[in-house]
């Protein structure tokens, strides 16, 4: 520990150890700032608590790792009195705290402060999750704002003002782009701004139930339907939602029968469950995604004119990631202090040179490629790294001509071993094409979820 301004406080260089060593045992977050306001110490469970490391407080004034609040160790440094049980929410994850700090007076004169933070985001959590088990209808709820939202470009501040429109309104929306844009995410910062934030947010991928299937899910059914049928029939999705939000994701993936009860319930405000004759009336805001050409799909009869007017009240277009690489440095911290607290790792950097590789890149997958990539690139450091350099980045595709794409992994080697990358390939392609979603890239390369899961961990993919 080389921290000069303790000298006074921990004697020599075996006392200021033994002092670090103390303070690193307490489960408890400990700042300590000199009497400006500069952070001289902190130990680990600060950096646990907060999401930050040594390099980007030490030194810097108190107010770096206050998400939401005003600095308590500022007010002790004015005041010279304690102050306990503040709360506030601190770090790039916004945790929820709450701090106290006493003044520092060494031979009665103010040397600085010292501050325990307590992590009250765990017993928030247990007690939102009690509530929840009182409420008899909460499939799902939104789990992000618009606050949640990143990015500093004119595209994504001017999608975020039109969400923000649709989301006082009360008219179906319908969110249009590329796989990885980012459309549940505003999904859900549109109900929760809306409101019906406090009543049911429930989300249906269309392309993932079969025909037969997402009918059933989404009306309900009626005792005997069908066989199988639960006893006593079952309610859909739609009454699930009553009062709140519906999300269908993929809507241009729905067919043509249950397109046109979807028109009935969005004209009439009412439904039929399967196999049932009488109807139901339902108050349930639609808000639709998808990244198909529905006006293609209009002109080839395969998505109703009718239903498309009805979800296009208020199309949002989602930009690509090619579009708004000035945002990618932004994406690229946030996942970086994202994973290095999950994965239990030191805090990272990037280089010049691999954050220059990534604005080069076309994007695909956009921003949910972009989130693999540096997960990967994470995995991918040994454990003296700290930056993340260019051969850490692997990015499967690769724009060419026109919208052909290729791999970046060319077949090369023994028989076995072009076999492995083909098949990496193909396991990388299918989870792009399902935006993701590990059912849905199991059906379609027709194998087992279990099956999938086995070549995932194969090839290192999860």
């Amino acid at each position: 520990m080389e921290k000069d301004e303790l000298s006074s406080l921990a004697g020599d260089g075996k006392n200021k150890l033994l002092l670090q060593t103390i303070i690193d045992s307490l489960s408890d977050a400990v700042s300590v700032v000199d009497e400006n306001g500069i952070g001289i110490m902190i130990n680990r469970a600060y950096t646990r608590i907060t999401g930050m490391t040594e390099e980007q407080v030490l030194r810097k004034p108190a107010t770096v790792d206050i998400a939401e609040g005003e600095s308590v160790h500022m007010r002790v440094l004015q005041t010279k009195k304690p102050i306990k049980g503040v709360r506030m929410k601190v770090g790039p994850f916004r945790r929820e705290v709450i701090v106290s700090c006493e003044p520092l007076i060494i031979n009665g004169e103010l040397k600085g402060s010292v501050g325990v933070i307590h992590d009250i985001s765990e017993l928030r959590r247990v007690m939102e999750e009690l509530e929840r088990t009182r409420k008899l209808v909460r499939k799902l709820e939104s789990r992000y704002t618009f606050d949640d939202i990143i990015g500093n470009s004119e595209q994504i501040k001017k999608t975020i003002e039109r969400a923000s429109h649709a989301a006082a309104t009360p008219v179906s929306v319908l969110l249009r782009g590329e796989n990885g844009t980012g459309k549940e995410l505003f999904a859900h910062a549109i109900h929760h701004a809306s409101d019906r934030s406090e009543k049911p947010f429930i989300r249906v991928n269309c392309a993932s139930l079969t025909d037969t299937l997402l009918e059933s899910e989404l009306f309900g059914y009626a005792d005997g339907a069908f066989t199988g049928a639960k006893k006593g029939g079952r309610k859909g999705y739609f009454e699930e939602a009553e009062g709140g939000t519906l999300f269908l994701d993929e809507i241009g993936a729905m067919n043509l029968e249950a397109q046109a009860r979807l028109l009935r319930a969005l004209q009439e405000g009412e439904i039929i469950r399967v196999g049932e004759s009488r109807t139901r009336r339902i108050d349930v805001r639609i808000i639709a995604a998808t990244n198909s050409d529905l006006e293609k799909m209009v002109e080839k009869e395969h998505f109703r004119k009718d239903l498309y007017y009805r979800l296009n009240v208020f199309p949002i277009d989602m930009p690509p990631l090619r579009d708004i690489k000035s945002d990618i440095p932004l994406f690229v911290n946030h996942f970086l202090a994202r994973f290095a607290q999950e994965y239990g790792r030191t805090v990272v950097d990037i280089s010049t040179a691999a954050t220059r590789r990534l604005k080069d890149y076309d994007w695909p997958g956009n921003v949910r490629e972009l989130q693999n990539v540096i997960s990967r690139a994470l995995i991918n450091l040994e454990r003296e790294e700290t930056i993340i350099e260019e051969k850490h980045l692997i990015m499967p595709f690769t724009k060419t001509e026109g919208t052909v794409e290729s791999y970046e992994e060319p077949l090369t080697g023994s028989l076995r071993e072009m076999h492995l990358t083909w098949e990496r390939n193909i396991l990388l392609q299918a989870l792009q094409e399902a935006e993701g979603n590990k059912a849905e890239a199991a059906r379609r390369l027709d194998i087992s979820i279990r099956n999938l899961y086995n070549k995932l961990h194969q090839h290192k993919l999860v």
